[in-house]
């Protein structure tokens, strides 16, 4: 039994590593929150601002983060310096908060090899990069809809994407995510196994945008 408990843990531990050399990476995922869903699940209980209906916040850039094949790094060893409050405020027109920019410098950014600034400006690039279906925001009330139906709206409006480069994740019911896998020169890749797990929902919740 001990045995069988010491392998888990080496499985798991292989899958997420932390504390790793900074750069070592085989690509990246584009994480785009859905901000309705944020607020709903985690948000309005923070009484965070993006929140704040006159943010008008949709689809949000949750974060730039290196990948593995199998498995991610996080929290690496780095030289580069501290991201300024400068340089995390700047990042809340896309983010939300100046502190997810923080908190996804800390956790993923370090992980790239790149400075604080330079990891910004990636990110930004990343999120330009891909068209966000207008259609979102044009609901009036929430829906029920299959998450294929998200999935393929992001294929129609990014031709460059396959169904093999995307993923929409789900949580409690709802529509979460749209994660994009991409290159270091932030063209489209495939993803790895433990990155394309597409929700399966017939009828996930789909919030409009306040």
């Amino acid at each position: 039994m001990r045995k069988l408990v010491l392998a888990l843990l080496m499985m798991a531990s292989s899958l997420r590593a932390e504390g790793e050399k900074a750069g070592e990476f085989d690509y990246y995922v584009l994480a785009l929150s859905w901000t309705p869903t944020w607020c709903a699940l985690e948000g309005d209980a923070r009484d965070s601002e993006q929140c704040d209906a006159s943010k008008d916040f949709g689809w949000t850039l949750h974060g730039l983060w290196p990948q593995f094949h199998q498995g991610w790094p996080s929290y690496c060893n780095t030289i580069e310096r501290q991201p300024s409050r400068s340089m995390t405020n700047a990042m809340s027109d896309i983010m939300g908060t100046s502190g997810l920019a923080w908190h996804q410098w800390k956790k993923h950014g370090t992980c790239t090899g790149l400075s604080a600034s330079a990891y910004y400006e990636l990110s930004r690039k990343a999120y330009a990069s891909i068209n966000r279906p207008a259609v979102f925001r044009k609901l009036d009330k929430p829906v029920k809809v299959p998450a294929k139906v998200v999935e393929e709206a992001f294929l129609k409006e990014n031709p460059t994407l396959k169904a093999n480069t995307l993923t929409i994740t789900c949580k409690q019911g709802r529509i979460q995510e749209a994660r994009v896998c991409l290159s270091k020169d932030l063209e489209p890749v495939p993803c790895g196994r433990d990155t394309i797990k597409d929700c399966s929902m017939n009828n996930a919740l789909f919030d409009p945008v306040r």
